[in-house]
């Protein structure tokens, strides 16, 4: 059995939910290889970070315009042009196999198994269902898997040595779909939430974007960590899509996770209840919230995070 990891990367760097794909890869107990697949800008790098990991047997690289921009359609067709040499596909539970995966699972006419969080055997796995409420076991009948990993379950595979060879895979036709028209990019210099080891995190009570920027954002910046949202707060439009946690946002499993003025909706703890330690500041005593945190504040937020960052700041001098 033989296992292909399709990587994620910025056209830079390798990301870290791919090192984290790859354990679970790993122990579907194949021989795995790593597809990297973008434009002619950054891939040499990516595939070479590939090379190193742990476990890897190959890496193929595709380059070309199609893949360019990361659309669906393209990357997707590459994958099914692979397929005769694979027994299953493995890529993370991002937005953007999100959107690759089941065209690929569709294409070869076979199951989609989303977002596992645990390998019992090569056909077999667990995943969580009902917003994190119930965990299901799956097994798949069908002669090739394509399946997407919730990340912040499995470790990070470390690099390994030596290097693994790496060579170049030709390119399929592009099916002309879809065409790429323009993006805009989001820059910042604080961690990518699903890497961060720290992540700060406002809901609905912070009340406008500008309390965002006077509260949660300083303290993030003290902290050196991410900043999250839940979906009342980006509904609201305090703050952007890409900060979102939860069932329809990121599936996030930081070191240190603190949640200021979020209630604890279902949907928001299926995305951070993994986290190793959960800090909850509210003023409601009943919050739900308080039943998955290990440590609570039980105080009015604009008077308690401002002290918080204060304190912080006091510490680091």
């Amino acid at each position: 059995m033989t296992t292909l990891l399709i990587a994620e990367h910025d056209h830079e760097t390798l990301k870290d939910v791919t090192n984290k794909a790859l354990t679970a890869a790993k122990e579907l107990g194949a021989d795995v290889h790593v597809l990297v697949a973008g434009g002619s800008q950054g891939t040499k790098a990516a595939a070479e970070a590939a090379a190193k990991l742990d476990g890897v047997k190959k890496v193929l690289v595709a380059e070309g315009a199609a893949y360019e921009h990361d659309l669906a359609e393209p990357l997707a067709a590459l994958i099914v042009a692979l397929a005769p040499s694979y027994d299953a596909f493995v890529a993370p539970a991002t937005s953007r196999f999100k959107n690759v995966m089941p065209r690929v699972a569709a294409l070869l006419d076979v199951m989609q198994v989303s977002e596992i969080i645990k390998v019992i055997a090569p056909d077999t796995y667990e995943r969580p269902i009902y917003a994190g409420n119930a965990i299901q076991t799956v097994k798949s009948k069908d002669a090739r898997k394509v399946i997407t990993v919730r990340t912040s379950t499995f470790a990070a595979t470390p690099a390994g040595s030596p290097a693994a060879p790496i060579e170049s895979a030709a390119s399929a036709a592009d099916p002309g779909l879809s065409s790429f028209v323009g993006e805009e990019v989001a820059k910042s210099d604080r961690p990518e939430l699903t890497s961060a080891k720290i992540i700060v995190s406002g809901g609905r009570a912070m009340q406008s974007r500008e309390n965002f920027a006077k509260y949660i954002e300083p303290l993030a910046d003290k902290l050196g960590a991410g900043v999250g949202a839940s979906r009342a707060a980006v509904d609201a439009g305090y703050a952007p899509n890409d900060w979102q946690v939860g069932q329809t946002g990121k599936v996030v499993a930081p070191e240190l996770y603190v949640a200021i003025g979020i209630s604890g909706a279902i949907q928001h703890l299926a995305g951070m209840k993994d986290s190793k330690v959960i800090v909850a500041i509210n003023k409601d005593e009943d919050a739900p919230i308080f039943q998955v945190a290990d440590y609570g504040l039980v105080a009015d937020l604009y008077q308690a995070v401002p002290e918080l960052t204060e304190a912080l700041g006091k510490l680091g001098k």
